[in-house]
């Protein structure tokens, strides 16, 4: 009989979830980026892990949930139907950056839903192993936190421990997903995850994070290249000569970027090309 057990992703913008996401499915699903709420859908990483499946819903960054704007009720949405279909959450926090007055309100908010928290230390590489416990000690104090454990996402620090303690709680039931799947998004999805990921990245300071990416071609050729062609949709036009740059030359790294990171994930030669449309001219 198989297994199975289903976890959210929580944590404040930046925390590690999408690189944690990515490093346990193996492949770039969840974009990665240091803006804020860079994951705006939810996302469903999956790992078949022997007879177990693991589902994993990485979720937008915890930090809008005070904000008001029509957007992030959008986000708020999303978190909320991702912790509503979990077993456990998993409530991220980067080391570096731990404030227990946020956790604990945020903890509060949580224990709503009457679900086990497990907190996961991440970026435990960047400090001394010794500064890990006294933040242990302190959040006990915290009613309905039920596990602690520890990672480096990004250097895949005790990620694999953190896998065989979800595993450890999975129960008797069919799987939702199939065995060769390791997400709930398509190649088109992930491909233009892939590019907004770029733009973010070149244009980090200057170009809004809910910029969209539309899919206008994909298409695997008789050589079996994949060519690709994309829409970067703006809904203001003085976007649109930040992102070609001086003679083009933004826009080229943007393609070249995500054509590669695109390559890494397909592992096809990639064709990608790139068009700015403005959806409301201003």
């Amino acid at each position: 009989m198989n297994k199975l057990i289903k976890i959210t992703l929580i944590g404040k913008t930046n925390s590690g979830k999408s690189t944690l996401i990515n490093k346990i499915v193996g492949e770039n699903i969840s974009i990665i980026n240091k803006k804020i709420n860079t994951t705006q859908e939810s996302l469903v990483g999956i790992k078949n892990y022997k007879d177990i499946q693991i589902i994993i819903y990485d979720t937008p960054g915890i930090s809008f949930l005070k904000n008001s704007k029509p957007f992030n009720k959008i986000l708020k949405l999303n978190l909320w139907s991702s912790i509503d279909e979990a077993d456990i959450l998993v409530y991220m926090i980067d080391i570096l950056r731990f404030n227990y007055k946020h956790i604990t309100q945020d903890i509060k908010k949580l224990s709503e839903v009457k679900k086990p928290i497990l907190i996961l230390f991440n970026k435990i590489d960047l400090i001394d192993k010794n500064e890990i416990l006294p933040k242990i000690d302190l959040l006990k104090s915290i009613k309905n936190i039920k596990y602690f454990l520890s990672v480096s996402a990004k250097k895949n620090i005790g990620v694999h421990k953190f896998l065989t303690f979800i595993a450890s709680q999975s129960y008797k039931s069919k799987w939702i997903y199939q065995d060769n799947e390791i997400s709930n998004k398509d190649d088109i999805y992930i491909t233009n995850e892939c590019t907004r990921n770029a733009i973010l990245k070149f244009l980090h300071k200057e170009i809004p994070y809910n910029v969209k990416i539309k899919n206008i071609l994909f298409k695997y050729l008789k050589n079996n290249d994949l060519k690709i062609k994309q829409s970067i949709v703006l809904d203001n036009k003085r976007y649109k000569p930040i992102i070609l740059g001086k003679k083009g030359n933004t826009i080229k790294r943007i393609r070249e970027y995500s054509q590669k990171d695109i390559k890494s994930i397909i592992n096809n030669n990639i064709h990608l090309y790139l068009q700015i449309d403005i959806k409301n001219a201003k």
